[in-house]
């Protein structure tokens, strides 16, 4: 992949992580010595507090979060973890298209509201379902290791073998997301895409149990982190489809004011996940895209270049603009930084992550969002936003 242009950026030197240790699968820094969060003792008594964590209901939410607790367990082994489960609007409301609900925070909001009544101390979210822009008094705490970010397709049974390109014409394939099937009407004009909702089981079952679609679309790491690895039929390249922004990479929302537990989860920073997400959140958040318009990146980390492919497409896939740039961004080892007074970047906190990588891939995201909108953008997504509304 070759830059179109070059964004402004600073080249940090990155020091070698000296201690990992291994947990739930990743690789996570191992805390220095005196680091243990002492100040999560519950005053005067000899006790851990219970650290709450909040999830949504679904057993692809449940696994993730269980991931995520089992990391942290490993690293705070006298800490003592609850998992509570609640649903959200986006789990609620099955009959309507996602991009036609109107509301930002479909996966979030009911979390959020616990976060702020002090109910739970974090949340564990699938990093794409985080708005750009954070309700204030929160922040995204830490972003974990990502997994394969690309989209996947599922086949009904009796087409298992085939690809995109080669199921018969006029087959019809499911995605909930107006991202895929805008790409992929491009690609794939032979095929008609049409909308399905629910959760992985609901939608995998949908395809088996009826005859209405030949295929539909999913992550490759939600079906991965269930074990359904072998309904993996096809991995869509970047030329096929680009990805979600986040896609992949799990958050863990925090109370933004809360160092206890800021600097709890700190730790789970992935540096390279976090710099190529900080790059995406910002590359749509300047763009001022959402679930509601056809916005997708490809991000890769080479040789302490950055790179970032971003594209918009109109609704049918007929109209897209897409551009590639890269900025000098060494992966930083995590460090011990100062407070800062704003250190919020695209609703991400990382104290423990040099700044200067931080801003860099910042930069690089609202570069290539400029660029795009000087070449048209805006026009193709307020068609896409308006067209989106009226039907």
């Amino acid at each position: 992949m070759s830059g179109n242009g070059n964004a402004a950026a600073t080249a940090v030197s990155a020091e070698p992580v000296t201690s990992t240790l291994w947990a739930s699968g990743r690789a996570v820094q191992q805390l220095a010595p005196g680091c243990h969060p002492q100040s999560l003792l519950e005053e005067n008594s000899p006790k851990m507090r219970v650290i709450r964590v909040g999830t949504r209901k679904s057993q692809l939410a449940r696994i993730q979060t269980d991931s995520v607790v089992a990391t942290l367990k490993a690293l705070y082994p006298g800490l003592q973890f609850e998992i509570i489960a609640m649903s959200t609007t986006g789990d609620k409301i099955l009959d309507t298209a996602l991009s036609k609900i109107g509301e930002k925070s479909l996966f979030t909001k009911e979390l959020e509201h616990a976060l702020e009544k002090n109910e739970v101390d974090l949340v564990v979210h699938s990093l794409k379902d985080l708005p750009t822009v954070l309700p204030p008094g929160f922040t995204i705490g830490a972003i974990c290791k990502r997994e394969n970010p690309h989209d996947a397709v599922v086949f009904h049974p009796k087409f298992v073998g085939k690809t995109l390109e080669t199921l018969p014409e006029k087959s019809v394939v499911g995605t909930s997301s107006l991202r895929r099937a805008a790409q992929l009407q491009r690609k794939f004009s032979h095929l008609e895409f049409r909308s399905i909702r629910g959760n992985l089981n609901t939608r995998l079952r949908k395809l088996d149990e009826q005859q209405e679609f030949s295929a539909i679309i999913l992550a490759t790491a939600g079906l991965q982190r269930m074990g359904w690895h072998n309904r993996v039929g096809q991995i869509l390249h970047p030329e096929e489809c680009m990805y979600a922004v986040g896609q992949g990479a799990l958050g863990v929302e925090v109370r933004a004011k809360d160092q206890d537990i800021l600097d709890l989860v700190g730790v789970l920073h992935d540096p390279e996940t976090l710099l190529r997400c900080i790059a995406e959140r910002a590359f749509l958040r300047h763009l001022e895209g959402g679930c509601s318009v056809p916005v997708a990146v490809h991000t890769a980390m080479k040789d302490g270049q950055l790179y970032l492919t971003g594209g918009v497409w109109s609704l049918d896939g007929s109209d897209s603009i897409q551009d590639t740039m890269q900025a000098t961004i060494h992966v930083p080892a995590q460090h011990e930084d100062g407070p800062e007074d704003d250190p919020q970047l695209v609703g991400i906190t990382a104290r423990n992550i040099p700044r200067g990588p931080q801003l860099a891939a910042q930069n690089l995201g609202i570069s290539l969002a400029n660029l795009l909108l000087s070449k048209g953008a805006k026009n193709i997504l307020d068609v896409a936003r308006q067209l989106n509304d009226a039907h």
